[in-house]
C-alpha cells in the first residue's frame, strides 16, 4: 500500500471517468481502500428508508468514493494539476509541486 499524497481539504482535478475535468475539494480520504470522496463528483441517488427523522423516505443524492488514481492534486500556486513530491525540511515531510517546485503545505 502506497502512501497517500492527497489529504482531506485538498483541491483536486478529476482526470478520468464520467466527471473528467471537474475541479473539486476532497471531503474524506480512505487510505486502506485507496479511495477519496470529492465534493460534487460521482454523485449517486441512494434510496432512503422511512425513519422517525425522515418519515417520508425517498431518494437522496450522495457523493460516492472514487479511486485515488482518478484525481490529481491542483497546485495552489500555479493552479495546474500536478504530481506530488516529498521534501524533508527540518525533519518534517513537506509536499512539493512537481510543476513549479513550490511547497504545497
Amino acid at each position: 500500500m502506497a502512501k497517500f499524497r492527497i489529504k482531506k481539504g485538498d483541491h483536486v482535478v478529476v482526470i478520468a471517468g464520467k466527471d473528467k475535468g471537474k475541479k473539486s475539494r476532497v471531503l474524506r480520504a480512505y487510505p486502506q481502500s485507496e479511495r477519496v470522496i470529492c465534493e460534487h463528483v460521482a454523485v449517486a441517488k441512494k434510496a432512503m428508508r422511512p425513519t422517525q427523522d425522515n418519515p417520508q423516505g425517498g431518494f437522496q443524492e450522495r457523493e460516492m468514493p472514487i479511486h485515488i488514481s482518478t484525481v490529481m492534486l491542483e497546485c495552489p500556486k500555479c493552479h495546474k494539476p500536478t504530481r506530488v513530491g516529498i521534501k524533508r525540511v527540518d525533519g518534517n515531510r513537506v509536499r512539493v509541486c512537481k510543476q513549479c517546485g513550490k511547497d504545497i503545505d
